[in-house]
């Protein structure tokens, strides 16, 4: 190998490189940090944004009525007072919840059922 700033060849590469420490070489199952791969798999996707969405009612109405509506217009949605709210991850329904007053000035909602996988893929 040279000490010259040039393009390095495979051949200079190879020689360069020290080959790995077998003590070093992560056992199979676990990632180079030693982690177990499933956990390093799960913890890729923790930091991945997720759309939560709570709805609490829909209403349908023709184009024509939807342009006359102005200023204090209600428009009755197809819940009823007290009736849970649906909660959506990424469109997809997950969960049922109530509307909360968080700090006197935001709400929120809690979730009072969680729905399970088969419920969400069915509704």
């Amino acid at each position: 190998m040279t000490t010259e700033n040039t393009d390095i060849g495979l051949e200079d590469f190879a020689t360069s490189v020290p080959a790995p420490d077998a003590s070093a070489t992560p056992a199979p199952g676990t990632a180079p940090d030693g982690k177990d791969v499933d956990d390093a798999q799960k913890e890729a996707v923790y930091d991945i944004p997720v759309k939560i969405t709570a709805v609490i009612g829909t209403a349908t109405m023709p184009v024509n009525q939807l342009l006359r509506l102005g200023r204090g217009a209600v428009v009755e949605l197809d819940r009823k007072l007290g009736e849970a709210v649906d909660i959506y991850a990424n469109n997809r329904l997950i969960a049922r919840g109530e509307v909360v007053v968080v700090d006197d000035n935001h709400i929120g909602v809690t979730m009072t059922e969680i729905l399970s996988s088969s419920a969400t893929n069915n509704g």
